[in-house]
């Protein structure tokens, strides 16, 4: 019957503190807490949480989208937790799954989180669609030509490994392989015309 405290913030830059207060102000005897996306399937301090409750334990979180992104991620989670007899409380909404208003009210607020994050993804969207009407592209920068050539060139000497080529060239050992199979790409094309 003990309360267990759950934190995440997405990036290394963002802070925890204000989280574990007020985790500790609920009286959570234990709290994980990790910097890692929501929407990643993969979260060890969730997993060592998940782990480390029994039944009639409570898990505590300060607000829904610490727990995931999508309504199936957050649904999965509560029904897991239903199954094993472990609640959910969420401070800032006062709400707790204790009750069936808690649970519909979860249930409602999951979709909800959904729905922002597939706002935020389609603002992304289309504010990259305008820098480009504008002559501005998102995303990382393109490689130049001539370290094109150069890559081909020193691929083409086969005296190098990739991770060689990338590190004197200046790139990842993906670009480097990018850049040969887009090379090898276009010469069959040239001999197929």
């Amino acid at each position: 019957m003990s309360k267990i405290g759950y934190a995440r913030v997405s990036t290394k830059g963002q802070n925890l503190e204000s989280q574990l207060d007020m985790l500790q102000e609920a009286g959570c005897i234990k709290i994980f807490s990790e910097k890692v996306s929501g929407r990643k399937a993969e979260r060890t301090a969730l997993e060592e949480c998940m782990a480390y409750m029994r039944e009639g334990d409570t898990m505590v979180i300060t607000k829904l989208d610490r727990l995931g992104r999508t309504t199936k991620q957050l649904i999965e989670l509560a029904t897991t937790l239903e199954k094993r007899g472990i609640d959910l409380e969420i401070i800032n909404m006062n709400v707790t799954t204790k009750d069936p208003m808690g649970k519909m009210f979860f249930t409602m607020m999951s979709a909800f989180a959904e729905l922002e994050a597939s706002l935020l993804s389609e603002r992304t969207k289309k504010g990259l669609e305008s820098a480009r009407a504008r002559g501005r592209n998102g995303g990382r920068p393109g490689i130049t030509d001539d370290k094109k050539a150069m890559i081909q060139s020193l691929y083409d000497t086969q005296k190098y490994t990739g991770k060689q080529i990338a590190e004197m060239v200046g790139v990842s050992r993906a670009t480097v392989y990018k850049v040969v199979n887009e090379s090898k790409e276009t010469a069959e094309q040239q001999q197929e015309t």
